[in-house]
């Protein structure tokens, strides 16, 4: 059965399985750091569809179809799929699965739902509901300007402290280990699900400062529950924080006297070139995070690049409706524990 460790954490009584994944991304994200991981690079930003939703989900579609034939699964031997977006009532994610026979749920952590959704999949699996899951999430620019900012058509200068949100979407399919049979797959062994954090911030343009103190509550939490440390992974990757909440977060841990070192680093300081004036402060959205794990983490992880990597999705629960009223920003930080082909769980 699965152990609770402290009082935010699960360590799961068998590590699930990440035995495929795929991601696709916009052309903008194809010219940047990440271009050799992305399975499949589109154009423009409207992918042949009539409108940049329906793109998104096309997008969305195709990064599952993608880690399904590099699997070799095909779509009936999926019992659950967890997918989410940045969209209102996650239309994203609705259209792309309408055609699937597969059981839908549907989730929202804002940009932290690529490891909600891992979380749950593997505890699905973990907890004997199932034996195969697929997650996906994803995000696109133009869709998020048009429902959180400014119509693209008003050309609103964007400040310093602002991100870019990504034209992405990654997907993974998850897998009982003994059903799996392969040792080195990369495998999920503890889930840390993080608490609202508010500290007042209603700067709609500054999302790294908003997310940073959550990021910091469930690192925090993270390691007490384990009895770990930084020094404990080869990697620990946010998403998507940014060039200012990354840097907050580090201070955050100063401040207790931990280094986080460079073992970190930001999912939104991955994806883009940082002489890239309109990345701002770097990437953000959904699919941002998406991208970095579903193509290069796992990638390097199956290439035992990265031994131990602790995966940790940031996400600002605001809508337009709440910024409009004056309403601060909460946010939301959820981590999944990664353990390379092999690798131990130490606790």
């Amino acid at each position: 059965m699965p152990k609770q460790r402290g009082k935010q954490t699960v360590a799961l009584a068998s590590p699930v399985a990440v035995a495929s994944s795929a991601c696709a991304a916009g052309k903008k994200e194809g010219l940047g750091p990440l271009r050799h991981s992305i399975d499949s690079i589109y154009e423009n930003s409207l992918q042949g569809m009539k409108s940049w939703e329906q793109a998104e989900s096309a997008m969305q579609r195709d990064a599952l179809n993608l880690a399904l034939s590099k699997g070799n699964f095909p779509e009936t031997s999926i019992q659950y799929l967890l997918a989410g977006d940045l969209l209102g009532q996650c239309i994203g994610s609705v259209f792309a699965a309408r055609d699937c026979e597969i059981p839908f749920i549907g989730l929202y952590g804002a940009c932290s739902t690529m490891a909600e959704s891992l979380g749950l999949g593997s505890m699905l699996i973990d907890g004997g509901f199932a034996d195969r899951v697929a997650v996906v999430t994803s995000s696109h620019f133009c869709g998020s300007e048009r429902q959180f900012r400014l119509p693209l058509e008003y050309g609103g200068q964007r400040t310093p402290t602002a991100q870019w949100t990504v034209t992405g979407a990654g997907a993974a399919v998850l897998e009982r280990s003994a059903v799996s049979g392969n040792p080195n797959h990369p495998r999920i062994s503890h889930v840390t699900f993080g608490k609202v954090t508010d500290m007042g911030i209603k700067d709609v343009t500054n999302m790294g400062a908003a997310m940073a103190p959550a990021a910091f509550s469930t690192l925090t939490a993270h390691f007490e529950d384990c009895k770990l440390a930084p020094e404990d992974y080869d990697l620990i990757v946010t998403g998507d924080l940014g060039s200012v909440g990354s840097d907050i977060l580090r201070d955050l841990f100063m401040k207790k006297g931990v280094s986080l070192g460079e073992r970190y680093t930001d999912c939104g300081l991955l994806i883009f070139n940082r002489d890239d004036a309109d990345a701002g402060a770097g990437g953000s959205g959904c699919g941002c995070s998406a991208v970095a794990l579903c193509g290069y983490i796992l990638s390097g992880m199956r290439e035992n690049k990265w031994r131990r990597v602790l995966f940790c999705g940031t996400g600002a629960l605001f809508s337009p409706v709440s910024a409009q009223q004056g309403e601060s920003i909460p946010s939301v930080c959820h981590a999944v524990r990664l353990i390379g082909g092999n690798g131990s769980c130490n606790t």
